[in-house]
């Protein structure tokens, strides 16, 4: 497997760089965490890019792109802290509906996409935990479709989302049997968003109260997408992993650039060995974040078996790194870590909220170790 980036997709990260340089200066992240509105701007210049249906299928008004570029792409955003739904609607929304859907839906939801509509995931439950097997919204067939009945809890961007694809179970099955995948407007659930540690990015709860979902919304056969959605929640898994990798870029850049600048005792703080050996560390965990996070999107490019395995340690392992990255970011910078007026407490939050989502870091080792028989 190789897991050098190609002469194309190098070009591809650093032309996404470039834009966001241009178009998310941190005055916007700023102005969006200040007054609690998301950028239209931002995103429509996105969706002239074709960003957010980058990975969808050029048939359908895709790019056609691979893991490897969503990956490349959220790590540029995760840099600059874009308060943008692109996780939500490019990693989320449709690789379950190119996983699932029929032709007609394809040119119908991804069309859509294209031209600039966000959609996304809701399969979280009570407590946040995200896995298959946990999915405990109902899915019941009436007459012209199906009657949706739940909660879910911790959905990316929902009070923005145009439309939702809702993980449901069948009456009468559990574990990984009896799932089905529904597309619900935004419109029709009741909708309530969180007070979120990162202000940068809506996340929220939907509530399902008898919502009828007609046949034509219904992705794939109802009770066996079991499967198909443990591979959409791999995908968005890896690329959220992406993501954090570039906001603890951010993190180190910033430590770095105060370490060769700051003076105590009339010499830069970067020469105290406490110093270097704190970003020496912070540097080890950043790369094994992106080696591990880039492994998982090139073994799901290639389908490869260790796919899960992948994702299971990219997230653990950019757990930890975000965990180091948030300690030491602030504690390196001294007393002005701590204040507004600095840009770190914005990477940090975003970290914060980024290790939750999808399975915090300890779950997913956790996982991996039940795999391996270790637990």
């Amino acid at each position: 497997m190789d897991l050098e980036l190609s002469a194309e997709q190098e070009d591809l990260a650093a032309s996404a760089r470039q834009f966001l340089a241009a178009e998310c200066p941190m005055a916007l992240v700023r102005r969006v965490v200040e007054e609690g509105k998301e950028p239209d701007d931002l995103w429509s210049a996105m969706v002239a890019l074709d960003w957010p249906a980058m990975a969808a299928p050029e048939a359908n008004g895709g790019i056609g792109f691979g893991q490897v570029e969503l990956a490349v792409v959220a790590e540029e955003l995760g840099r600059v802290l874009a308060p943008a739904p692109f996780l939500s609607t490019a990693t989320q929304f449709v690789p379950a509906v190119v996983e699932a859907a029929g032709p007609e839906q394809l040119d119908t939801f991804v069309g859509a996409v294209a031209s600039g509509a966000v959609g996304t995931l809701a399969v979280a439950e009570a407590g946040g935990r995200v896995d298959v097997a946990d999915v405990a919204a109902t899915a019941s067939p009436v007459d012209g479709g199906w009657r949706i009945e739940g909660e879910k809890h911790d959905v990316l961007d929902v009070g923005r989302a145009d439309e939702v694809v809702v993980a449901a179970r069948l009456p009468g099955t559990s574990g990984e049997e009896g799932i089905g995948l529904f597309v619900v407007p935004r419109s029709e659930l009741d909708v309530r968003l969180v007070h979120a540690i990162d202000a940068t990015r809506q996340v929220g709860t939907a509530r399902l109260d008898g919502v009828v979902v007609p046949a034509g919304r219904v992705l794939g056969e109802p009770g066996a997408m079991g499967e198909v959605l443990r591979a959409v929640l791999q995908r968005a898994t890896a690329a959220l992993c992406a993501e954090m990798v570039g906001t603890s870029q951010a993190i180190f850049d910033i430590v770095l650039a105060y370490a060769k600048e700051r003076e105590q005792f009339g010499v830069k703080i970067g020469s105290f060995q406490a110093i270097k050996h704190k970003l020496a560390n912070m540097y080890v965990a950043l790369e094994a974040a992106r080696a591990t996070a880039y492994f998982a999107a090139a073994a799901i490019d290639e389908d490869d078996e260790r796919r899960q395995v992948a994702v299971w340690m990219a997230k653990s392992s950019a757990g930890d790194c975000q965990k180091l990255m948030a300690q030491e970011g602030i504690q390196c910078l001294g007393g002005i870590g701590y204040t507004w007026e600095h840009d770190m407490h914005l990477y940090v939050k975003r970290q914060k909220a980024q290790a939750a989502l999808l399975g915090s870091g300890a779950e997913h080792r956790a996982r991996l170790a039940a795999h391996l028989g270790l637990s």
